[in-house]
């Protein structure tokens, strides 16, 4: 069975007005809870037409990108990136590069101090987004809810630092008792209208009410199983900014209490140290808040395997995304059979290569 055809829906960024609707080729795409997703494809220039309609609506840094696979809408984010391409033939292609919609707020830098007291985390995100849509061109229509995340904060960001507006959400979230965040994109049941939409959850975030079998063999054409120590740690301490109150003497950066984990030195552990850098963190609390987070996430890092899926074999979409599966391996390793459930964390799209089937690469950890 063919796999649907892919189509880019390119608009203005700003008000989301649709600019033209074009074939892709080549289309390969991914999406994260924890880091930016992209995309990129290719716009295949057949004619003197096409050339046109490209040339009017892929702006760099401009033009907003959905990507639309057969009647679903999969994928939206910035075209930041465009090369045009002749092979040795002539045959012409717009490659074009996106990133999902929190790529956008790399590029967005806070020029004005900000302070909150008791403030709930989700409100604190919600506060950086208002500031960024606030000033003039900003507003790139990125909608949220008004759920609480029930952890409050005193947080005061500087505009000294000129920090950038994703790095201070990410900050936030990595924090003791923080929350994960992403920018996902829907059509609206009801009205059809495409929809940016901010998703916070505390610590995590959770999608679907049913859960898909996936077997190996079976849809699960290939997987893939790490096992590291390289950022395994024991002991941790964090730094972060210095500390100038006293003008005239020398200045040294805050550091937090030295975290040792005696449990896992008593049971056989080496030791192994590790250290973070919180720059623009002024308060002793909150330096040691983000040690006790450092030093959680380090203690036993999470495993995160991942499942090559045949996309005709399986009903699979990026909406899959905080879902739970349930995985089924039987193999040589998994000679008793492994049968758990796992959160999909992760999910990139691989064109049909050479005979293989459309597929899925799914990123999992732990339910």
């Amino acid at each position: 069975m063919p796999s649907p055809p892919y189509r880019a829906l390119l608009c203005d960024l700003r008000s989301d007005q649709v600019l033209d609707a074009l074939p892709l080729a080549d289309v390969s795409l991914d999406d994260y809870i924890g880091k930016v997703g992209a995309a990129s494809a290719t716009i295949p220039i057949p004619n003197r037409q096409l050339a046109a309609r490209a040339r009017a609506a892929v702006v760099p840094g401009r033009t907003a990108l959905w990507i639309e696979r057969g009647p679903e809408l999969w994928w939206g984010g910035v075209l930041w990136t465009a090369n045009l391409t002749s092979d040795d033939r002539g045959f012409l292609g717009l490659q074009v590069q996106a990133g999902g919609w929190a790529s956008y707020l790399d590029h967005r830098v806070l020029f004005h101090t900000q302070e909150a007291k008791g403030t709930d985390q989700f409100d604190l995100v919600r506060a950086l987004l208002d500031y960024a849509a606030g000033l003039p061109g900003g507003d790139i229509g990125i909608e949220y809810g008004a759920e609480l995340s029930g952890v409050l904060r005193d947080r005061t960001y500087s505009r000294y630092d000129q920090p950038r507006i994703r790095e201070l959400i990410d900050q936030l979230g990595a924090v003791e008792n923080g929350f994960e965040w992403r920018i996902a994109s829907h059509r609206d049941p009801g009205s059809g209208r495409r929809v940016k939409r901010l998703q916070l959850g505390s610590p995590t975030i959770r999608a679907g009410t049913s859960e898909i079998v996936l077997d190996h063999p079976g849809p699960v054409l290939a997987y893939g199983w790490p096992i590291d120590a390289t950022v395994q740690a024991n002991v941790w301490q964090a730094r972060g900014a210095s500390d100038n109150r006293n003008q005239a003497a020398e200045s040294f950066p805050i550091m937090s209490e030295l975290l040792v984990d005696e449990g896992e030195l008593a049971a056989g552990w080496p030791r192994l140290d590790g250290t973070s850098d919180y720059s623009t963190v002024t308060e002793p609390p909150t330096l040691a808040a983000h040690a006790r987070a450092d030093l959680a996430t380090s203690l036993h890092p999470r495993t995160i395997p991942e499942v090559t899926v045949a996309l005709d074999r399986v009903t699979l979409s990026p909406a899959l995304l905080g879902a739970t599966i349930r995985l089924r391996i039987r193999d040589l390793w998994w000679a008793e059979g492994l049968d758990e459930r796992y959160r999909v964390v992760g999910l990139a799209i691989s064109p049909p290569l050479r005979g293989r089937p459309e597929t899925a690469r799914l990123y999992l950890e732990a339910a």
